[in-house]
């Protein structure tokens, strides 16, 4: 069996990371615990992270950098129900392959604006926003189906994370389309 990446493995440690940090809270989640669950020592771990604000603001960055990445791969099409689509799908694939920081997201909605998560779910909804071809503070009706949208994704990936196949993402997918109204 080849041994994984040094992507690989950061992408295991900030994907344990951010589930840690959903269930358990930044301030109650200690390094030791994360090195635990992802069978690295603690010195090994704080090589690759500092600290684990470090680690913290890692799991912010990967997840605003998906985002805007999904912005990217549709900024050619026009606004409209097909780049909904390719949206949506993006967002399921993430939401499949990251479960924890969709978890992460899920448990920030309640930050304080000031705070990190509050200031990464405010660049997060921008991105979101981008993706999506739409300034949503213009179209009150428009806003509310794309966040039930991405809220039926989320929370349905989270719910199902010990079960995703390439079927769950379509499904995922669909779910989301669905509820935008098309």
């Amino acid at each position: 069996m080849p041994r994984p990446t040094k992507q690989q493995i950061d992408d295991e440690i900030l994907e344990t990371a951010a589930q840690l940090f959903a269930r358990h809270g930044f301030k109650e989640t200690s390094v030791q615990r994360i090195a635990d669950s992802v069978g690295y020592s603690k010195t090994g771990l704080l090589h690759r992270f500092p600290t684990k604000e470090a680690l913290q603001a890692a799991v912010i960055d990967r997840c605003v950098e998906q985002i805007r990445d999904t912005g990217s791969d549709v900024a050619g099409l026009p606004a409209g129900p097909e780049r909904d689509r390719v949206v949506l799908t993006h967002i399921a694939e993430l939401a499949t392959a990251s479960p924890g920081i969709v978890a992460l997201l899920l448990s920030s909605l309640l930050s304080e604006p000031e705070s990190d998560m509050g200031c990464a779910l405010e660049s997060i909804g921008k991105s979101i926003a981008g993706a999506f071809g739409d300034d949503l503070g213009a179209d009150l009706a428009r806003a509310l189906r794309v966040t039930a949208a991405l809220g039926a994704v989320a929370v349905a990936s989270v719910a199902l994370r010990d079960h995703h196949t390439p079927e769950t993402t379509a499904a995922l997918a669909e779910i989301g389309w669905n509820t935008l109204g098309h």
